[in-house]
């Protein structure tokens, strides 16, 4: 694979290029020639745009694939095709799948189906057997086998022993514990947030506390253990309070945010879209406030896509009985830029995007140096579009921005000595 990128502004907060526009010279996947003015001597193909930027390729720690099990709502390919159209070059997937990702065999199966995808996968392992919060899982054999980290995804560990014995054990291979913060009996079957729009709507509310609670739990047992723990799907202003100040007792505690939840907020559920109802849910635009806050001071750490495919059975139907989740992974750069445009500098969104997540999951940061592997995502922050349903390449249309506007475009991805345009 051999291309010349035509003048790109590099997005790098750690890079002497950050800032600078250049023209990159890629040959069988390494970068041979980072210049201001490149000549296209052996006619490579050339990328060029009147906003092109290029940044680190971006990775997305939270990814719903459905595969194997529920291919029905998205394969692995299908995932993959919506993750290089979304920009990502890496990709986390959950594990509770059918059967659930509880084995060497399972990861493995993830990873061999993958490998020759342009979109690197990194599985994760459930943290109890079956999801179910009973019994540790097979922990260890899959570290072995590749997993990345553990977690029962949405599935909240609501026994705080196991949780205990996880974050002991984890340490002895440097595993990596992914909690969903989230109380079940509070929770309750709980469709939005619960406050006025819930009272209006005649919806039952699910309380932040149920967030919140469980947030303080997982930062003592933490702290008691004296483990990192890395906390998911972060909604409210007081979750991020609480996070804030176990980082500054120091704490081994990182987080990350729904890019969707930085975005929308309860009260577009009057519409009763059903594509909206996701878990946790829509808070309070109080709440957006307070994490796109988070994340400027560095509280929150990454942001993730959270998608999460559903069939048209299960979310055209009676709200209450609607399944929880919209797709994102094409749309998630699009969304969280379109939140955090003049409030987050450029460079800071995608930080949230490339090095935070992957220093939290001791990954390599990719370098944009001479002589290293391409591993680039190229984009325009500044190009605006609408998403049209037939532009979507995930097997599940659930998306509540058909028909929105949005900022920020994808170009391509370069990584494993391949390029995508999107």
């Amino acid at each position: 694979m051999n291309i010349l990128i035509k003048s790109a502004t590099v997005v790098n907060a750690n890079s002497p290029l950050n800032g600078k526009k250049i023209d990159i010279l890629i040959e069988k996947g390494v970068i041979q020639k980072i210049a201001s003015c490149i000549k296209n001597a052996n006619n490579y193909k050339e990328i060029s745009h009147k906003d092109l930027h290029v940044s680190a390729g971006w990775i997305d720690m939270r990814a719903n694939f459905c595969d194997p099990g529920y291919e029905y709502k998205e394969d692995l390919i299908s995932g993959l095709n919506a993750a290089a159209k979304g920009g990502f070059t890496e990709v986390i997937t959950m594990p509770d799948t059918l059967p659930v990702v509880d084995s060497k065999s399972g990861i493995e199966y993830i990873i061999n189906k993958t490998k020759d995808n342009i979109v690197t996968v990194y599985p994760t392992g459930a943290l109890s057997h079956n999801c179910e919060g009973k019994e540790i899982a097979e922990m260890y054999d899959m570290h072995l086998a590749g997993a990345i980290a553990f977690t029962d995804n949405k599935h909240a560990i609501s026994n705080p022993s196991l949780l205990n014995r996880a974050l002991l054990y984890s340490q002895s291979f440097g595993g990596l514990i992914m909690d969903f913060p989230n109380d079940k009996n509070l929770f309750n079957n709980g469709q939005i947030n619960e406050g006025v729009i819930s009272t209006k709507l005649g919806l039952k509310g699910a309380p932040a506390l149920a967030e919140e609670l469980t947030v303080t739990r997982s930062l003592y047992l933490a702290e008691y253990c004296n483990a990192p723990i890395h906390l998911t799907n972060i909604t409210t202003k007081k979750s991020v309070q609480l996070i804030k100040e176990a980082k500054a007792k120091g704490l081994k505690v990182t987080a990350d945010v729904n890019s969707y939840h930085l975005l929308l907020n309860e009260t577009e559920l009057e519409t009763f879209d059903s594509n909206l109802k996701v878990k946790p849910p829509l808070r309070t635009k109080d709440d957006n406030k307070a994490l796109i806050k988070g994340l400027k001071e560095g509280t929150i750490d990454a942001v993730c896509s959270d998608h999460n495919p559903e069939d048209i059975e299960n979310k055209q139907c009676e709200f209450d009985n609607t399944a929880f989740g919209m797709i994102n992974l094409q749309t998630s750069f699009a969304v969280m830029n379109t939140a955090l445009t003049d409030k987050v500098d450029l460079t800071e969104i995608i930080e949230s995007i490339t090095s935070k997540p992957r220093a939290i999951l001791k990954l390599s940061q990719p370098q944009l140096k001479e002589g290293e592997i391409a591993n680039l995502t190229l984009f325009s922050p500044s190009t605006e579009f609408v998403l049209e349903k037939n532009q979507i390449v995930s097997k599940s249309k659930n998306s509540p921005f058909i028909g929105r506007t949005l900022k920020g475009t994808v170009i391509g991805i370069v990584n494993k000595n391949k390029v995508k345009m999107a």
